[in-house]
Formats: structure tokens, sequence, C-alpha cells
């Protein structure tokens, strides 16, 4: 499980660290900065796909994510006795994003690169440094992997080694030097980060994935755009946990119940049975509140847990009176899974936060930074960037 989620110099966020827990509800009002701790996830879990470099180009290129503002906000700025201005840079620019956990913990540095004339991708980010660690806090006693620029070390019971003094600036460690018997945290870490999942805003509209009907295969985990969603109902029936998707559809459509009907040609056909009609409705004819909420089920009782799940804004088309079924769904899902919740409906918040093991972020903004109101130096978990 993350303990705790670290940003830096990314988008709207100066300089974060935040304490993590079992399920995790981060809300506030638009513009906040919700989205953008949802991306910094999101750039996290693409480097163990070797992905990050593309990832930051997709989101308007490395300068872009760059947070705005002045290099420190003072004590004066924010409380108005001095103008919000900059000065002569301390430092390099880097944007800098990092998590540790009970036993691992990693960090990215990234950057622009030196000019150079033999190349036209001068604006491509570099990876700067990337670290993982043993347990929760980075001290120099727990680093296991460290890299700097084209060179990384490895710690072993004899002392330091260097694994590559070639790494190129736009891979990750995690593709070029993962061993099993050279660097198994490398290998732990990036199989962990890999099975990370993210669903967000689901289709619902007539050309849905979800909508359509497939053929069916066993489907322990859901895609992210909903297109195995009665295999995914099927599986939980067969090896998942038969009961709770049962209760789930009780608790939300009293009377009703769910059926996947084979087909000749190896299809599967969703079927939704509610009391008072003569016959069944297909994926086809279901509301789009209805159908997000069945998406939502299939991936909350995955047979096959990850190790963090991610849901942006599910309470998307789903009337207010669905919202305690799906808050009691995403309770239970996180007794398996560490959760992520990112929402702005007040009823879902509100009913996530009586769990005991709920952590609310409530993020606000000052002089455009993102903060969370009464995260001080008590309550800050402990995090040092290199």
């Amino acid at each position: 499980m993350l303990t705790t989620l670290a940003i830096n110099n990314y988008r709207s966020v100066l300089d974060l660290a935040l304490p993590l827990g079992p399920l995790n509800v981060v809300t506030g009002a638009n513009g906040s900065g919700k989205s953008n701790l949802y991306r910094a996830l999101r750039l996290l879990a693409a480097t163990a796909r070797d992905d990050v470099v593309s990832a930051l180009a997709h989101e308007g290129g490395l300068e872009s994510t760059f947070w705005a503002g002045p290099e420190t906000l003072t004590r004066a700025m924010r409380d108005g006795t001095a103008p919000v201005q900059g000065g002569p840079r301390q430092g390099p620019r880097r944007l800098r994003l990092g998590f540790s956990g009970e036993d691992y913990g990693y960090l990215i540095e990234l950057g622009l690169p030196k000019p150079d004339s033999r190349t036209v991708f001068n604006l491509d980010p570099e990876i700067k440094r990337e670290l993982i660690w043993a347990g929760p806090v980075l001290r120099p006693a727990a680093l296991l992997v460290e890299r700097r620029g084209p060179l990384v070390k490895a710690r072993d019971d004899e002392g330091w080694r260097v694994i590559s003094e070639h790494l190129n600036s736009f891979d990750s460690l995690f593709s070029q030097v993962a061993d099993a018997r050279a660097t198994p945290e490398v290998v732990a870490l990036r199989e962990r980060i890999r099975g990370w999942r993210f669903y967000d805003h689901f289709r619902t509209d007539t050309d849905a994935p979800a909508r359509q009907t497939r053929l069916g295969t066993r489907t322990p985990v859901l895609h992210h755009d909903g297109r195995d969603l009665a295999a995914a109902l099927q599986t939980i029936r067969e090896i998942g946990d038969g009961g709770a998707l049962d209760e789930a559809i009780e608790d939300a459509f009293p009377g009703a119940r769910l059926g996947i009907e084979p087909q000749p040609d190896g299809r599967l056909r969703l079927e939704f049975h509610q009391h008072g009609l003569l016959r069944p409705l297909t994926a086809a004819e279901l509301s789009d509140g209805t159908l997000r909420y069945l998406l939502l089920v299939a991936a909350l009782l995955t047979p096959r847990p990850p190790s963090l799940m991610v849901l942006n804004e599910p309470e998307n088309s789903l009337h207010p009176d669905l919202l305690p079924a799906l808050a009691r769904l995403i309770v239970a899902a996180a007794e398996h899974s560490q959760v992520w919740v990112i929402s702005h409906a007040s009823r879902l918040v509100a009913a996530l936060n009586q769990a005991p093991d709920c952590h609310g972020l409530q993020l606000e903004k000052d002089l455009g930074e993102t903060r969370v109101p009464g995260l001080g130096l008590l309550t800050r978990p402990t995090w040092h960037w290199p």
C-alpha cells in the first residue's frame, strides 16, 4: 500500500506530500487541482511502461506542465503584504514525482535537455534521476537503486555496483535494468505499478463499447473502456463473489437481477431483469446511469484485485440515489485494494468519509497553488527530495 504521494513543480502543485490510507477520497471545487493529482498518478504509472515521455507529450510537453507561479511563495506573498512576483531562479526546472509504501519508495525527476543541433527532439523531456529505496522514508542507508543521467547503480551485500553507464535519457530504469537476479526490487516495483488500474469516464453513449455484444472469454479484469462488461460480470459470477454481485444489483435496483446469456456464436448478451417488465433489457437499451453502475460493479468486484485502483469522478451519469450503493461497493473494494476516488459529488464523498479507514483530502487553491488545508508540518508525511 502507498503511504505517501509526493508531487513537485507540476501544474498547480508547487510542492505537496500527501498521506495515504486504504481508501482515499479527493474532493474540492472546480479548478482546485483534483485532475492534476490524478494526472500525476497516471504519469507515475507510465514510468513502469516506459511511456512517461510520450505521456508528457500528450499533455502538451514538459514545459507546459511546470508550475507557472514563482519558484517560492513567501509568507508575505500569501498574506498579501508583498506582491506575487518571481526572482532569479535558484535551481534548474524539474518535474518531480514520487511515492513511498510500506516496503519500497520511488521517485523520478524530469527536466529539459541541453540544446543539441544534431537532433530535432530538443523539447523531449529527459529523465535526470530515478531512485528506489527500502521502507517508507528516503535515507542514504535505505537506497537500493540510483540513476543519475545515463548511470545506474544498485546496492547489494558487498556495496554499490554499476548496472548501466549508457542509459538513454528517454528510457526509464524499469525498462532497461530490470533483472530478477541483479535488481529484483526493480522488477517487483515495476510489476506492482503496472498492475495499477485507472477507470476514467466510462463511455455510455449509443456507440459505447460496453453496449456492444462481443465474444466472451474469461475476464477477471474489466478493460478500461468497458468493452468486455458481460464477460467480466460472468467471470465474477463463476470465479469471484457472485453473491456480492447479486447484492450490488439488489442494493441499487431493488427487485432487479442480472443475467448473462451465451449466444450460439460464442457472444455474451447482458440481460437486465426489472420487476414489472415482461422481457429483460439488453446493454444497448440500458440508461446511461444503469450502464455506468454495472461497469463500476464489474471494476470493483474484480476477482483479481490490484494493489491500487483509481476512480475518476465515478458519479458521472448516476442518479444521486445510486451513490450510497456505490459508496458501499467502494468501501468493500478497499478491503482488498488501495482505492483512490476523485469526486465532487457531496453525497458520495459524505458516504465514503464515514468509512473508518477513509483519508479525505479536501483541495483548495491559494495564489494558484493546490493545497490541502490543515496539512501542516505535524500532519505532512515525512518526505525528502534529494
